[in-house]
């Protein structure tokens, strides 16, 4: 998310203080009546190492190497954090990579396996980009190569990138309401040219309680993603929760689109945004922005057990979705159905409190960009 207007930190937190009194008043009553929801106090992650470069305030992609991580910022309005970042284990920055033209709003990247580092330009708060990119480094290479994208529809926003097992770019929207769109270009990707993309399925994301700065909004948008070294598995992100799917017949479309993740929560991260798997695939690792944070806050990175997960999430309604994961309530808990039916019982004052909240969430957002 690129800054424009910076919200100091006394606003900033003056506006979340409102921000958690409303939801307080109105979102509460609509969580007491969601079934499955995860339940009692998730564990939050443990440090592995800080990072204290201060170009470094904005991560918004990172991925575990054999020697430590690569990380981007999404920020551009400064030239000196328009870099692909080179960590060492201790998370000191060791090298940096710049682009050969500016990029609009880099939100993840990933690695394939034959060490080429994919970056994600990918991120229009706004929706008004015609088209986004990717940007290619090869190993070796000096600078990385851009490629242009367009959507079939309409302006998405984007924040989380996946490869496929062919090594394609796979685009995952940010979403908002628990359901998130996959890209993927319908050609070969080529320097100077824009290659379409094309529409190729929807995920419905699980329901959780997980605490985050967003609350219920923070639980439904994505805003990183993963794939583990042995590709038989990956996971996206929100604000709050870790999603890790299978992916047992190399078919990561198929796997998002039909599997039943496991929810590992990621609780109070302040603008958690980057997920990775750690090289021996043991461990989920993610980094948050801080630079909306109390002055001195500096980025760690967490980890997390990539096999922990909690139980009875139900998926969110989509109607009409043929796509959802299929996810039967654990013994004693209402059916789906039933959980569709809180936001009738909440009423029409709700629903317009709930759209306020939104209102709110978006000037948050828009105003740090």
């Amino acid at each position: 998310m690129r800054v424009r207007g910076r919200l100091t930190w006394g606003r900033r937190a003056r506006a979340g203080a409102a921000l958690t009194a409303l939801l307080a008043g109105v979102v509460a009553p609509a969580v007491a009546l969601t079934p499955g929801a995860a339940a009692g106090a998730a564990a939050a992650g443990t440090p592995v190492c800080q990072v204290r470069d201060d170009r470094l305030r904005e991560i918004s992609g990172m991925a575990a190497t054999d020697d430590g991580y690569v990380v981007i910022n999404d920020g551009a309005d400064d030239e000196a954090r328009r870099r692909i970042f080179f960590l060492d284990q201790r998370c000191a920055v060791v090298r940096t990579v710049a682009y050969p033209s500016r990029p609009r709003d880099t939100e993840d990247l990933a690695i394939g396996r034959d060490g080429t580092i994919w970056v994600a330009d990918i991120g229009d708060n706004d929706r008004s980009r015609p088209t986004i990119a990717v940007w290619r480094l090869a190993p070796g290479a000096d600078q990385p190569v851009l490629h242009r994208l367009s959507y079939p529809d309409r302006p998405h926003d984007a924040e989380a990138l996946l490869l496929d097992a062919a090594g394609r770019p796979l685009i995952i929207t940010k979403g908002g309401s628990g359901t998130v769109f996959l890209y993927t270009p319908t050609t070969a990707l080529r320097p100077g040219a824009t290659t379409p993309l094309a529409s190729v399925g929807q995920v419905t994301l699980p329901t959780t309680s997980t605490s985050n700065p967003f609350s219920f909004l923070g639980r439904g948008v994505i805003t990183g993603a993963a794939s583990a070294p042995d590709g038989r598995r990956v996971v996206l992100r929100s604000y709050a929760d870790a999603f890790e799917y299978d992916v047992p017949d190399a078919d990561v479309v198929a796997a998002l689109t039909s599997g039943t993740p496991r929810i590992t929560p990621l609780p109070d991260e302040p603008q958690g945004e980057s997920i990775t798997y750690s090289r021996d695939g043991r461990s989920l690792l993610t980094v948050s922005e801080s630079a909306d944070q109390p002055p001195g806050t500096r980025p760690t990175i967490l980890r997390y057990p990539a096999m922990a997960g909690t139980a009875s999430a139900v998926p969110t309604a989509s109607a009409g979705s043929a796509t959802s994961p299929a996810v039967r309530p654990a013994a004693g808990e209402a059916s789906d159905a039933g959980n569709r039916t809180w936001p009738l019982a909440a009423g029409a004052g709700t629903l317009l409190a709930l759209l306020g909240v939104a209102g709110v969430l978006r000037w948050r957002h828009t105003a740090r960009r």
